[in-house]
């Protein structure tokens, strides 16, 4: 009863409290990305959502669009402003997320939205992590969100829809707030900017070779190609 029915209507609830409670955040945000970022104020990619149909998952954008001589985007790690390091220390650039919610893209507590091109790496059984919405936060982000190993991570994933249950997920939200606002437990892990997409840390660690590498980052475009059609 709770995950096929009452969960949806509890997302509902909660994404219109946040904007409804909430709105002079998302403007100051919105004001402060516009002045120190500059435009556009939203960042937005497509992410493998319930079903693994492709959708647009919104964000506050934390980097700048600097490029090199040839036009190519500069590092993450140079991008990445002190500011848009905070937004995400705080994880104040999910709050657009809200909207992805009330669309029913996501669920406020569901397995981390993850990239297309991380998505064509998992195995037939990590897969079924896409039979439900993903979610704002999840079992595996108060687990130990990137400081945890990618295996770690997808199997709490898969702990997590085994057993969906309202206790649960209220557990989860309050382990959110906890880790996000209160020890502000940052998304990076190992000194780098972003976190390393999985196929980068299959082929690191030797479980792919570079043809297979390749094969399925071919196979990320190709699905990214389709759905923007």
């Amino acid at each position: 009863m709770y995950k096929n029915y009452v969960k949806r209507l509890l997302d509902i609830v909660c994404a219109l409290l946040a904007l409804a409670v909430f709105w002079w955040l998302y403007l100051i945000i919105a004001i402060m990305v516009r002045c120190k970022l500059g435009s556009p104020i939203l960042f937005t990619q497509e992410r493998p959502g319930k079903d693994e149909k492709i959708f647009k998952l919104y964000k506050f954008r934390t980097m700048t669009d600097a490029k090199d001589s040839q036009g190519n985007l500069l590092p993450d790690d140079v991008r990445l402003t002190k500011f848009g390091k905070m937004l995400r220390a705080t994880s104040f650039d999910e709050l657009p997320e809200a909207f992805n919610i009330l669309k029913g893209d996501m669920s406020v507590i569901g397995p981390r939205p993850q990239l297309v091109r991380d998505m064509v790496f998992m195995t037939e059984e990590q897969r079924k992590r896409h039979t439900v919405r993903p979610g704002l936060s999840g079992l595996a982000q108060v687990s130990g969100r990137n400081a945890i190993r990618w295996e770690d991570k997808l199997a709490y994933d898969l702990k997590y829809i085994e057993d969906i249950t309202f206790l649960g997920d209220v557990k989860i939200v309050f382990q959110t707030v906890t880790k996000a606002f209160i020890k502000q437990e940052g998304i990076t892990e190992d000194g780098m900017a972003t976190a390393a997409d999985y196929g980068d840390y299959l082929l690191v660690i030797g479980k792919v070779n570079q043809e297979e590498y390749d094969r399925k980052q071919a196979e990320a475009k190709q699905l990214l190609g389709v759905s923007s059609r």
